[in-house]
């Protein structure tokens, strides 16, 4: 592997999705996607492993497919950690300054989100990572970064995400099999964020959702930073099991009659829907199918509400929700999000990226392309000045933080 070359491996629950990357051969600090590949998982449950073989096999028909397009050997990858093992808590930190000169050095700050990260956690739960919210010096509050200034006393308010170890050791173990090393863990959202948010939408107040197969990942920003993480224990798959119990059927065609027939547009003209699936055909009553689609995706966004309201951002985001993921491509999706949150909502698009860009320009891409991005942003070997790689780049001090707590 060469060092210019940065991989992203989503890891989810219904497919493994690879996606490999590099500066901008045309001169421009812009990624450019190179390779691409794709495998279904059959060993994943709501975002977490249940059978270790099953998702190493996938890793490696997507990885291998990644390889070929691209024509490099993929040996690293930054990792997605999903599942509803994944929790945001908030924290503080303080410290004292004790240079003579009072001044905050790097060190100061490093100290002091240092002293936000202890945290009483069970033994069998860890931190994956560390989001700054804001600092405060001798009581001045909202202070970006403090290195510069001067003052007696520095606090932090933090917000850190964590996880179960085991599921992070079953996740390594699956890696591990298929021989690609994990140069990263981050969480599917803060991927999706860095491949569809702008720096605009980050300050002014936006949360994204991932609505992925077997879970939902929620992220809120304002100011800038992390405000709020959860991930919520509802997918795409949840709409295809009350399908195939509402509608009577298969999986299979409950799948199809989702993927075909799926919309959520007002006042659909549509009275009956055909599903043909191998050498049969069924016939389904298309109001049944827009009532059992819209009553789990009104559930699932009661629960984002409910997140929402715990941070009191709820109908509160100028920036409205920013929907990606698989799930996402039905039809009308944004315009119900929108009737039910009461807030702005759009589809995200892909930002600042050159390339495969067709290739990958489904919804359900989102979230490898995001994880492509934070390699090349955390990748120690990245060109100076280049750290920052669109819009919406996060500070560079991310780095360090994520090589603590990976």
């Amino acid at each position: 592997m060469k060092p210019e070359h940065f991989i992203g491996l989503d890891i989810g629950t219904s497919s493994v999705r690879c996606i490999v990357g590099m500066y901008d051969p045309n001169g421009s600090n812009g990624p450019s996607i190179i390779g691409h590949g794709s495998a279904p998982n059959q060993g994943m449950r709501r975002g977490a492993v249940v059978h270790v073989d099953d998702v190493a096999d996938a890793i490696v028909h997507a990885v291998t497919e990644a390889e070929r397009i691209a024509g490099v050997t993929i040996k690293r990858a930054t990792v997605n950690v999903n599942g509803g093992h994944v929790e945001g808590i908030n924290s503080q930190g303080v410290i004292a300054i004790s240079a003579a000169n009072r001044e905050i050095t790097v060190e100061d700050r490093m100290r002091v989100e240092e002293a936000a990260t202890i945290v009483n956690l069970p033994a069998n739960r860890e931190i994956v990572q560390f989001f700054a919210k804001n600092y405060s010096l001798d009581g001045q509050r909202n202070i970006k970064d403090p290195v510069g200034m001067h003052g007696v006393r520095l606090e932090v308010d933090a917000h850190i995400v964590t996880a179960s170890s085991p599921n992070l050791r079953n996740l390594d173990m699956a890696l591990e099999k298929a021989e690609v090393a994990p140069s990263n863990h981050t969480i599917s959202s803060l991927a999706a964020a860095e491949a569809v948010l702008t720096r605009q939408q980050k300050e002014a107040g936006t949360a994204l959702l991932d609505i992925g197969a077997g879970t939902t990942n929620l992220i809120v920003f304002e100011d800038g930073e992390v405000q709020h993480i959860a991930v919520l224990p509802i997918g795409g798959q949840h709409i295809t099991n009350d399908l195939a119990i509402g509608l009577r059927t298969d999986l299979d065609v409950a799948e199809a009659v989702k993927v075909q027939h799926a919309d959520l547009h007002t006042n659909p003209k549509k009275m009956n829907a055909m599903v043909k699936v191998g050498d049969k055909a069924y016939n389904f009553q298309f109001e049944t199918i827009e009532l059992i689609i819209e009553s789990r995706v009104e559930e699932l966004l009661e629960y984002v509400d409910k997140e929402l309201h715990k941070i009191k951002r709820s109908r509160k985001l100028p920036g409205g929700i920013v929907l990606t993921g698989g799930t996402a491509k039905i039809p009308g999706i944004d315009e119900f999000a929108r009737d039910q949150l009461e807030l702005s909502a759009r589809i995200g698009k892909l930002q600042n990226v050159s390339g495969l860009v067709e290739a990958v320009e489904d919804a359900s891409f989102v979230v490898p392309v995001g994880l492509m991005l934070l390699d090349m942003l955390l990748t120690p070997q990245a060109p100076a000045g280049q750290s920052k790689q669109n819009e919406g780049g996060m500070s560079g001090m991310l780095g360090n933080l994520f090589g603590r707590f990976k």
